[in-house]
């Protein structure tokens, strides 16, 4: 089925559901950063990168950017796209393989997966827009699946 007027009402209810799923991990996201923002600071001071405080202030102002595109569904492939890219660097970085080992090796695994996990479902979304309930269809890139 091509055209969204002939979907099923539960694509439209699921695809809301996977929006409203975004919406909320990266709400928690920014909200956990924002709330201790100098132990944010000092786990991006201890991954090795400078400027740590401004570097957490800005990872809060993009997540709550991501935020954004995920209520409306304007950008959405754009926003999906820039999360990906966003938890693929995240996982990289602060879960990659230099943090396998010893005692909290097993979940930083476990870390690193749920961040290619979350990758997938971005990439998906970012195909298949943001839907038809509740979505600004406002895109750069290009057209929607109709």
């Amino acid at each position: 089925m091509t055209s969204s007027t002939s979907q099923p009402g539960w694509t439209a209810i699921t695809i809301l559901v996977g929006r409203l799923i975004f919406l909320a991990f990266f709400t928690m996201a920014f909200s956990v950063k924002f709330m201790d923002i100098n132990g944010t600071a000092g786990y991006i001071a201890f991954a090795g990168f400078p400027v740590p405080t401004a570097l957490a202030w800005l990872a809060v102002i993009f997540e709550v950017l991501l935020v954004l595109g995920f209520l409306t569904g304007a950008y959405f492939a754009e926003t999906c796209l820039l999360a990906g890219l966003y938890v693929t660097f995240l996982g990289l970085t602060f879960h990659g393989p230099s943090y396998w080992q010893g005692e909290v090796g097993q979940h930083e695994f476990r870390a690193f997966l749920m961040h290619f996990t979350m990758l997938a479902g971005l990439l998906f979304a970012a195909a298949h827009g943001p839907g038809r309930i509740l979505a600004s269809r406002k895109t750069i890139i290009g057209r929607y699946p109709a």
